[in-house]
């Protein structure tokens, strides 16, 4: 096209691990995409381990929605979600993880988020445990940039935006 129109992107993955599988996924967006509704899905057998990371940075009118919902089924089942977001300028996050418990098991979901200018995050966890051995732990926090932290890069000869770009950076990496 004239290079005019929107960049929409809207995968849907859908995972099932059988007893012992292993499973480490990445997913990474910075800026380029206008409108984003990812849609995770995970069941896992006994012993089955899953690890999801996630790294996003949203700027200008972005919006961007991430749906996940693992299932730990099995005893032994370790399941792990891991997000870090940027949402910068007026962009919009919306993140939805959800970690069940049906065994024995252990499930961890931990949101980070920078929010810079008039963007809006939302960040909605939940845990739910359907056995009484299910350990399951949430971690949500959503912030700005220190100003220590800009300061002390500052002072190393850094201007206040290249301290910021630093600063972004080593958060997604």
């Amino acid at each position: 096209g004239d290079g005019n129109g929107e960049n929409i992107m809207n995968p849907e993955t859908i995972i099932h691990l059988e007893e012992g599988a292993v499973l480490e996924m990445e997913t990474t967006q910075i800026k380029g995409i206008d409108s984003t509704n990812r849609i995770t899905r995970g069941d896992l057998a006994a012993g089955a381990t899953l690890e999801v990371r996630e790294k996003l940075m949203t700027h200008g009118n972005q919006t961007a929605r991430s749906d996940m919902e693992i299932i730990l089924e099995g005893e032994g089942a370790n399941g792990r979600v891991l997000s870090r977001s940027v949402a910068t300028d007026e962009s919009v996050q919306v993140f939805y993880p959800k970690m069940t418990g049906r065994a024995e098991c252990f499930g961890h979901v931990e949101c980070d988020s920078i929010i810079m200018g008039k963007a809006k995050i939302s960040s909605i966890p939940a845990i739910i445990a359907e056995h009484p051995d299910s350990v399951l732990v949430h971690e949500a926090a959503i912030g700005k940039i220190a100003g220590e932290q800009l300061l002390k890069l500052m002072t190393l000869g850094l201007d206040e935006k290249q301290a910021e770009e630093r600063i972004l950076k080593g958060f997604l990496d």
